[in-house]
């Protein structure tokens, strides 16, 4: 699937977003008219998209990453210590 000028821009914002004081939130609003929680729906479709990978490498993978981090930590139980 052809990555859309939208597509391009939410991966240029994830590449630069932080540069901004305004909170990641109000910037994704304010830039692209979505709640947060659509714009990571949209985020999370592209990073499985190849097309993506192509336009932004780099990118792609530090978000891949970070997602299996956060999955990771999520299902792993920390382990409890029985004291007795």
């Amino acid at each position: 699937m052809a990555l859309t000028q939208r597509d391009r821009e939410i991966l240029d914002f994830e590449r630069t977003w932080w540069d901004s004081p305004a909170p990641k939130d109000v910037q994704i609003l304010e830039r692209f008219e979505l709640s947060a929680t659509r714009y990571q729906q949209l985020l999370t479709t592209l990073l499985e998209d190849e097309e993506a990978m192509v336009y932004d490498p780099l990118v792609v993978r530090r978000l891949q990453r970070q997602r299996e981090r956060r999955r990771r930590a999520r299902f792993e139980s920390p382990v409890v210590e029985d004291t007795k």
